[in-house]
């Protein structure tokens, strides 16, 4: 078998997080610790898988799912900060992950495809065929779901994970481990970004315009290493090393061959394992100053680890800016992880709202909460 291909075996044996079963209409919120003056409510509650959300300029939320195959409209007619209904507008797609609205068209990512679902607010309740953008996007399942975005350029964002724990297979397809970009209509597709293992979240600076990505480090090297890492890309064409390096300085013992020294290294290392995923700056005015433009970090929790070594992530976390750098990473919300390895919820995404409240996605309770302040 040819290097590219051979995966390292785990150093210790991988357990699962037990699920804690919990209702979707009444998690238990109270097991979670927040900063003072922060709440957490349940936005909506049945939303079965939630994974990415986007918001429309009229106030529809739209969410994607993953191992649901559904895309959901998630509406607040009275305005009351609680969702009124949810409405399933597409089922049965692949992997389903990400949405994004544009335009009055609401984008979302099949694997292989990324569909688009013209005037959707208008037709909420019946709505027509979806439109194929594009269907020649890598059609492999492993870090097959996607993130999408548009850039403030007008570009749409599409990353495309490595097929694989460890392996290089850009000779194949040079887009394996990239984050893409291209036109509206899936038109001047080009690589952004290289090296990238697998990327389920990124967002750009309400200043600079820069963007800035979450990536899932690589598996079966232990409890603690590598760590997912946060990274800051202000212009395309770096590569930030995968499959040859970890975080900046973790040579990967299979692909040894290239040095460190020639990637980007990442703006600020997370937790091992802690499956970074949806990030967003906040740009409201309802939190504190001090959280103005600085970053949070949905993180959906580890698998790879050993029972003694515990669980990581499962929680949320900021990343606080001083120009370009990260000058620290902390904890904001945690208490989904109840024991080591006992979970009842895992966050996905978070969202900024207009009136500065942050929504969070969580696929394994199926719904949507919504985090407030008040001094």
């Amino acid at each position: 078998m040819s290097k590219r291909f051979l995966c390292k075996a785990a150093v210790a044996v991988a357990v699962a997080v037990t699920t804690v079963p919990v209702s979707a209409a009444d998690p238990p919120l109270d097991k979670l610790t927040l900063p003072t003056g922060f709440t957490i409510a349940v936005y909506a509650a049945d939303v079965p898988n939630a994974r990415q959300m986007a918001l429309s300029p009229n106030g529809t939320l739209f969410v994607g799912s993953r191992q649901a195959g559904n895309v959901y409209a998630v509406l607040d007619d009275n305005q009351d900060q609680v969702a009124d209904r949810v409405v399933t507008i597409a089922s049965g797609l692949r992997q389903p992950n990400g949405v994004a609205f544009h335009n009055g068209d609401l984008y979302v990512s099949a694997i292989s495809q990324i569909l688009r679902f013209d005037d959707i607010e208008s037709t909420l309740d019946n709505p027509p065929p979806a439109t194929v953008v594009t269907s020649t996007l890598p059609s492999e399942r492993a870090h097959g779901w996607k993130f999408i975005a548009f850039g403030p350029e007008g570009s749409l964002y599409v990353p495309v994970g490595a097929p694989c724990n460890i392996c290089d297979r850009t000779d194949e397809d040079d887009r394996f481990a990239t984050i893409l970009r291209m036109n509206a209509d899936g038109s001047s597709e080009e690589i952004f970004a290289h090296g990238i293992r697998n990327s389920v979240g990124f967002d750009w600076h309400p200043g600079t315009g820069e963007l800035w990505f979450s990536s899932n480090g690589r598996d079966r090297l232990g409890d603690e290493n590598p760590p997912d890492t946060l990274n800051h890309a202000p212009q395309p064409g770096l590569h930030f090393g995968y499959p040859f390096c970890h975080a900046g300085d973790i040579q990967d013992p299979e692909f040894s061959q290239r040095p460190c020294s020639e990637f980007r290294a990442p703006a600020q290392k997370l937790g091992p394992h802690v499956a970074s995923l949806g990030l967003r700056f906040y740009t409201g005015s309802m939190f504190p100053a001090a959280y103005r433009n600085q970053i949070f970090i949905a993180e959906h929790g580890s698998w790879n680890r050993a029972p003694d070594a515990g669980h990581t992530g499962y929680r949320l976390t900021v990343a606080r800016l001083d120009g370009n750098r990260v000058s620290s990473y902390e904890v904001f919300a945690e208490g989904w992880l109840e024991t080591t390895n006992e979970a009842w919820g895992r966050p996905v995404d978070v969202l900024v709202m207009p009136d500065g409240a942050l929504l969070v996605s969580d696929d394994r309770v199926g719904a949507i909460y919504r985090i407030s302040y008040s001094e």
